[in-house]
C-alpha cells in the first residue's frame, strides 16, 4: 500500500470502527491509484470522523445509563452560587497545578481550600 497519509488514516479509522472489509477495499483502491477514489478521500474522511464521534457519544451515554448516574455533570455547568464550595479552589484543583509542585493537595494553597 502506498503511504498516502489520508488513505492510511482512512484505513486506520475503518479498522477502528471494525469495518475490516471496507479497510481492505480502501487498501486495494489505493494500490490501484483510482482517481475517483482519491477525489472521494476527503469526504470519506469526514464521514468516518462523524461516525467515530457519534459512536463515542453513544458509548458515553450508554455507560452513564448503565452506571445509573443521575445525569452527566461537568464543571462548566456547576452552580457555585448555590453551593458552599469554594469556586476558586475547585478551579485551581481542576487546572491540576498541585501536580507541578509535587505535593499533596492538602498543602496546596490552603487559603483557598476552605470548603
Amino acid at each position: 500500500m502506498r503511504h498516502d497519509p489520508a488513505s492510511v488514516a482512512l484505513v486506520v479509522m475503518l479498522r477502528g470502527l471494525k469495518m475490516y472489509g471496507m479497510a481492505q477495499a480502501v487498501a486495494e483502491l489505493v494500490e490501484q491509484g483510482a482517481p475517483a477514489f482519491e477525489a472521494a478521500v476527503p469526504v470519506l474522511s469526514q464521514l468516518l470522523k462523524a461516525e467515530m464521534d457519534e459512536r463515542e457519544v453513544r458509548s458515553i451515554a450508554y455507560h452513564t445509563k448503565t452506571a445509573r448516574f443521575p445525569a452527566y455533570k461537568d464543571l462548566a455547568s456547576f452552580d457555585f452560587a448555590a453551593s458552599e464550595v469554594n469556586e476558586a479552589a475547585v478551579r485551581q484543583l481542576h487546572r491540576g497545578e498541585f501536580t507541578e509542585i509535587a505535593g499533596p493537595v492538602s498543602r496546596f494553597n490552603t487559603r483557598l481550600m476552605k470548603f
